[in-house]
């Protein structure tokens, strides 16, 4: 089972001490907040409590650079659900990656991945070529390596939750719906 405590925990001690930030269960939108003059460490506030969330919001984090992480919400745009087609194509241009990181730490924590195209109510978009983008990049970042702090909870996690390390491209088969309907 994975509760939101045991994740807040194993963040915390591979980044509190380094990084000052910490992981915020939080009752609304999820938002990161860096330092300030009322609070002394950084938050990457999550949505109601859901695992999944949680995972969403570190995987922007990881891709943060130092810069952006002293921006609230790393000085990025964000248009809420709605979105037409061109705001959804900028929208998920922007999304593969930390949703490749998202999988990443899924898999690492043996927790369910699906990916978001977050539009429910506006212009629809094939989810499917989002996923296969996601995969992509993540299939890259597998090959060609995580930063340093991606890797640090990667094994964190996978120490954790006590599953297969290193990771291997291997542990992100996927296959367009369409693709499994022709292999039939």
């Amino acid at each position: 089972m994975h509760q939101i405590a045991d994740l807040i925990s194993i963040f915390e001690a591979t980044f509190y001490h380094s990084h000052n930030t910490r992981l915020v269960k939080g009752e609304h939108e999820p938002i990161y907040i860096p330092a300030n003059a009322n609070t002394s460490f950084h938050q990457i506030v999550f949505a109601h409590g859901f695992y999944a969330s949680a995972l969403h919001e570190i995987a922007h984090w990881l891709v943060a650079g130092k810069e952006r992480r002293l921006l609230e919400d790393y000085g990025y745009w964000y248009c809420p659900d709605g979105r037409d087609k061109t705001q959804q194509a900028e929208f998920e241009a922007v999304e593969v990656k930390p949703q490749a990181i998202e999988w990443a730490l899924s898999v690492a924590a043996g927790f369910d991945f699906n990916v978001s195209v977050d539009n429910l109510n506006g212009e629809q978009t094939c989810r499917f070529d989002f996923q296969k983008r996601v995969h992509q990049q993540l299939q890259q970042l597998v090959k060609t390596g995580f930063n340093s702090r991606t890797t640090a909870l990667l094994k964190a996690l996978s120490d954790f939750y006590n599953t297969p390390w290193p990771l291997t491209a291997a542990q992100f088969v996927w296959q367009h719906p369409q693709e499994f309907s022709d292999a039939v």
